[in-house]
């Protein structure tokens, strides 16, 4: 089967280069590297589309796995026939695939295979002609008490059961129940008996219905999680009568005695077995899509927390903030590496405000301190307004800085192997540290789903979480690139064509031999070969080396090109990345090749412009409101600065600094219809917003943006 024809249709891009792609991936490729240095190939796919290519093809690969399973077991029942065969081998519709396979599929023993074993299966087709003879005088032929069928009634009734499953597993009738779902199903929450106390969570799920296509993914799972915790009970229904009158229009026809025997039994098939199994293909069905709903919201934050501005190689002070046990403090190199430790103790309970000042103002001249990173949980504001106090340099800035996941990372085997003598509170110190330094470098080291962005990460499809999130970190990193002499291991481990083992044999190889010179250098490498090499080498950098192109995202195979370029030019290559009047003097036209496009050209052109430039934004500094320290000090209609903390598909969290978020519905955050927060809203954006409203009680703030920000 073609499957490029079949992902076009499904994806709707251009045959030919989704036939590319296929051929590209099934090579080897990766699908950073296809977007990036492929792009005469795919028609310029970008990522989101190459990846949609590559998980359609893996979907498309199982199903052939599942059809030549299904085959197989119907060959082997003896009941493969050739229309049948050809049926399975040309649907690609998984649903349908299914639902022919359904009458052969090994269930186990029903009502209806225990009245074939008695031999009513005849009885049951006599039914289905419905002539009029009287169904009680046709049955005494099949009363048989060896076999269990005492009277002609139980005859009628095995019979019936035979009908309700065929009816439960006709196609047709599949789809005509499947309709009325798609249409009018509603989904039902009620709560379980005796559960009010520890449901109260749950509440406004008690007694809840709506239609099953509007409801959104997230009250989905909010449901779904309930009922997880036997607290509610969930249920997705239609109304049965519409959904009858359709399947006896297919089953029923006259009026006679045989008539009403096959009407019961459509009934009792719908309601047995046919409503029951629809619902749960529904359940699975809204269960998938609220899923993927959940995890496009959570790529999308972690995208954007990856992405987040980085300070640069700066000789950086970490405060991991406490009042009883005190602020931890850690000194770090340019490179992130520890330099010294201790703690402070300006807080409550010992407020040693004093002594704190002096040793802060000690470290930053012994170690020539640059900026100075503090982690946002508890005493986060109080430790940042103690740093205002003191008279610092004026160079040094200080920023609050996210601690999600700090504490897994310090508590992880890899935060031990980095800082096997220390304890794990200075591990999350140096974490907030590197954080400021390099947000990306240091949050592949943590868990996605454990960073603290998107919602019912713990409900939603593991694997498929797992895959989109490490998918979305592969991304980020190979879009920023990485230092070959630099990275750690766990960097790595994330760029094109590497993996732990390359990564690992990279680092070891950096032990011993010293810094790379030159990307070539990476063919010394053990088990690093020439593919992994070239789905690798554009997205690593060497600074300083000997070189000049090997510090830009140009890759090697272009090197001879662009020095083409330079001869062409009466330069060399290094005038080229310096020089703009010298890349004037090249028409990119003249270096059109059947291999290199103008995509690629363009691409070359870029990056000589600026080598090695960050996609990420320059990091600025934000400050609370130092009126607002704590819940109480809010009112309604008051206007503050806020950092958008995380985004839901109903709204965004801000962090108005009093240790609570507050949430600013869909509704509330532009002017206009918003479908999607990620349209209008960024994760770590600096924001504006009302207060609408406080419950100091449940500590809930509810914030608008409306006409507060540029949109």
């Amino acid at each position: 089967m073609d499957f490029a024809k079949i992902i076009a249709e499904r994806t709707n891009l251009q045959q030919k280069y989704v036939e590319n792609t296929i051929d590209l991936l099934e090579e080897g490729a990766t699908i950073p590297f296809i977007s990036r240095y492929r792009k005469e190939r795919t028609g310029g796919m970008d990522e989101v589309q190459v990846a949609s290519v590559s998980d359609q093809l893996e979907k498309l690969h199982e199903l052939e796995k599942r059809k030549a399973s299904i085959l197989q077991t119907i060959e082997s029942q003896g009941k493969l026939t050739d229309e049948l065969k050809q049926r399975i081998e040309q649907s690609w519709d998984s649903t349908e695939i299914e639902d022919i396979y359904l009458p052969y599929k090994q269930k186990r023993r029903t009502r209806a295979q225990v009245a074939r074993e008695k031999g009513l299966e005849p009885m049951a087709l006599w039914l289905l002609r419905q002539n009029p003879d009287p169904v009680l005088h046709k049955a005494q032929e099949y009363v048989d008490k060896e076999k269990g069928i005492e009277t002609p009634e139980e005859a009628v009734k095995g019979a019936m059961d035979i009908i309700a499953e065929q009816v439960s597993e006709n196609e047709r009738s599949r789809q005509t129940i499947r309709t009325q779902f798609a249409r009018n199903a509603i989904i039902t929450s009620k709560l379980v008996k005796g559960k009010e106390e520890e449901g109260q969570k749950y509440r406004d799920y008690f007694d809840w219905s709506e239609p099953l296509r509007r409801c959104p993914g997230y009250r989905l799972l909010a449901m779904r999680r309930g009922e997880a915790e036997g607290v509610l009970r969930v249920g997705i229904s239609i109304e049965p009568e519409e959904a009858l009158e359709r399947l006896n229009k297919q089953y029923v026809r006259g009026n006679s005695e045989a008539s009403h025997r096959v009407q019961e039994a459509v009934e009792d098939g719908y309601k047995r077995l046919l409503a029951p199994s629809i619902e749960t293909e529904f359940a699975a069905i809204s269960k998938e899509k609220a899923d993927e709903e959940a995890i496009r919201i959570f790529v999308r934050n972690l995208e954007q927390l990856l992405m987040s501005s980085p300070l640069g190689q700066k000789r950086v002070m970490a405060i991991d903030p406490g009042f009883r046990t005190g602020c931890k403090v850690v000194c770090l190199d340019s490179q992130g590496n520890l330099l010294h430790f201790e703690a402070i103790y300006p807080h409550p309970p010992r407020k040693e405000r004093v002594q704190a000042m002096k040793k802060v103002q000690a470290m930053i001249e012994q170690y020539k301190i640059e900026a100075i990173s503090i982690g946002n949980g508890t005493a986060g504001r109080e430790t940042e307004e103690f740093i205002c106090h003191i008279d610092l340099p004026a160079h040094i800035e200080a920023y609050s800085v996210s601690e999600d996941g700090a504490s897994i990372y310090s508590a992880s085997k890899l935060a031990r192997e980095e800082f096997p003598d220390y304890d794990v509170t200075v591990r999350g110190a140096v974490s907030i540290g590197r954080r400021l330094m390099d947000p990306l470098a240091e949050l592949v080291k943590i868990d996605p789903s454990s960073i603290g962005v998107g919602q019912y990460q713990k409900d939603v499809n593991q694997t498929l979480l797992k895959k989109s999130l490490d998918h979305t970190v592969e991304s980020c990193v190979n879009r920023v690139g990485v230092n070959l002499n630099t990275a750690s291991k766990h960097l790595l481990t994330y760029i094109s064509g590497l993996g732990p083992t390359l990564a690992q044999n990279i680092v070891d190889y950096r032990k011993e031999h010293g810094a790379f010179r030159t990307r070539r250098e990476l063919l010394n490498v053990p088990r690093l070969g020439q593919k992994a090499y070239e789905q690798a080498a554009g997205f690593l950098r060497v600074q300083g080396g000997d070189e000049p192109l090997d510090n830009s995202a140009v890759h090697p195979e272009r090197y001879e090109l662009v020095s083409k370029m330079a001869q062409d030019a009466g330069c060399s290559v290094s005038d080229l990345l310096s020089s703009s009047e010298m890349r004037k003097k090249i028409n990119i036209q003249h270096y059109v090749t059947n291999e290199v496009g103008l995509p690629t050209l363009q691409d070359i052109m870029t990056e000589l412009e600026k080598p090695s430039r960050d996609p990420r934004t320059p990091l600025k500094q934000f400050a609370f409101d130092p009126n607002v320290h704590d819940i109480s000090d809010l009112h309604a209609d008051m206007i503050l600065p806020g950092i958008v903390t995380n985004i839901t598909n109903f709204g965004c969290f801000v962090d108005v600094g009093v240790h609570t978020n507050g949430l600013v519905h869909i509704r509330e955050i532009a002017n206009r219809f918003v479908k999607d927060p990620t349209e209008v809203v960024a994760l770590h954006a600096h924001v504006k917003v009302k207060v609408l409203d406080v419950d100091y009680e449940r500590k809930r703030i509810s914030l608008s943006m409306k006409g507060l920000n540029p949109e």
